[in-house]
């Protein structure tokens, strides 16, 4: 039997691996914001650090500049992210939970068309004629919201969650005169608890950091998200940045324009919020982290 010496020798080297992999995700992120709080100059002198050498809110000031047109973005962002979790979830537990209840007839042959979703999809040009021809979703927020309501991963995962929950209670419960809505809804969601708010923040997640729908399906600038906004800023960083020599012919200061702090500042302003928000779902996420397993 191993000695407290040993044990505590062990308990050191298991705490001293956490910590450097602690470091090492914790480094680049200070290094994210430390880059965009930086000089351009500074930058260009001498290169990314840990401790700016010039602190310049330049890059903010950049990406802020029309301040109207950034909290547009963030409010749409928002609608389509609480929108589409709050439906993503319900959606995703009513089908996981009809496909995980043994006495469902058809729940094999659902959970195979489910399952074969995952391997073949109807491709971008269907999807586009359907949300835009048939749907009529171009130019409204729903197109935004629709498209990406439901992942085949994310019911099989549920699917795996709700398995583990005895058949046994569902029937007590129908002796007792309950009807399938009020077994989903009073018991079924509240022993779900876990697995909702590990799969809420994966979709949530999703439906924030989505900006391809928008380039896709919106033209109207009040419908514009956050995250495609940063990308045409990126867009406009790159272009002037292949014109610096033309810039610079004209006089202008090119190491006074954030080319290199900005790209970090859109990165802290797009995953900022959500960083915030993910410390208060962290006691949920770690007990739904085996959220779908299987046991052996």
């Amino acid at each position: 039997m191993p000695s407290n010496k040993q044990l505590s020798v062990g308990n050191i080297i298991i705490h001293l691996i956490f910590l450097a992999a602690s470091l090492a995700m914790l480094i680049p992120l200070v290094l994210v914001i430390a880059i965009s709080v930086s000089k351009e100059s500074s930058i260009v002198e001498h290169g990314y650090s840990l401790f700016p050498d010039r602190v310049s809110f330049e890059a903010y000031r950049y990406i802020f500049q029309a301040p109207k047109l950034m909290l547009r973005a963030y409010g749409v962002t928002i609608a389509t992210t609480l929108m589409g979790t709050a439906g993503g979830l319900l959606l995703t537990s009513m089908v996981a939970y009809g496909i995980s209840r043994r006495d469902f007839r058809y729940n094999r042959v659902v959970t195979f068309y489910v399952f074969f979703t995952m391997l073949f999809n109807g491709g971008l040009v269907p999807s586009y004629i359907l949300n835009t021809q048939y749907l009529h979703l171009r130019n409204t927020i729903w197109a935004l919201v629709l498209p990406a309501l439901l992942s085949p991963f994310f019911i099989m995962l549920m699917k795996g969650f709700l398995s583990k929950i005895p058949f046994e209670m569902v029937e007590s419960a129908k002796m007792d005169g309950a009807s399938e809505w009020r077994i989903f809804l009073k018991m079924i969601l509240p022993l779900s608890t876990p697995a909702l708010a590990t799969l809420g923040l994966f979709i949530s997640f999703n439906y924030w950091n989505a900006w391809f729908p928008a380039l896709l399906y919106i033209d109207k600038e009040s419908l514009v998200p956050v995250q495609l906004l940063l990308v045409r800023m990126m867009q406009q960083v790159e272009y002037l940045k292949q014109n610096m020599q033309i810039i610079s012919d004209l006089g202008a200061d090119t190491n006074a324009f954030p080319t290199l702090s900005a790209r970090m500042a859109m990165t802290v302003v797009a995953a900022g919020p959500m960083m915030v928000i993910f410390p208060f779902f962290q006691r949920f996420f770690i007990q739904g982290l085996t959220v779908g397993s299987l046991k052996g």
